[in-house]
């Protein structure tokens, strides 16, 4: 079992002072699965890259706006949304933490 919150706390200390502003931590990989904390701190980013097969975003603290075909949309702590099947970006709005849960393959 893992502290989900306690994941958050550290990667998120750990982002502050990291030179990129990002932490993360891979929390379970289970054949195709993949769930990651993903720590930024305020305006840190992920570029733009590519997606899973499928995959979603859950924001855990703070707030962030997924980018992505040009333009974004804002998520806030307590919200899911799906990842577009296209390239996107992650941008921190302020301080904050994600848990990615992604399927790498398709059976």
């Amino acid at each position: 079992m893992h502290d989900l919150i306690a994941l958050v706390d550290a990667h998120l200390a750990a982002a502050r002072v990291a030179p990129h502003g990002r932490s993360a931590h891979l929390v379970v990989h289970d054949g195709a699965l993949r769930q990651s904390v993903i720590a930024l701190a305020a305006g840190a980013e992920l570029d733009e890259h590519n997606t899973p097969p499928a995959a979603t975003l859950q924001v855990v603290r703070g707030r962030v706006r997924l980018t992505a075909g040009g333009g974004g949309e804002e998520l806030r702590a307590g919200q899911l949304c799906v990842i577009p099947k296209e390239r996107h970006g992650l941008l921190a709005l302020e301080d904050a933490a994600v848990l990615l849960t992604a399927v790498t393959a398709v059976a």
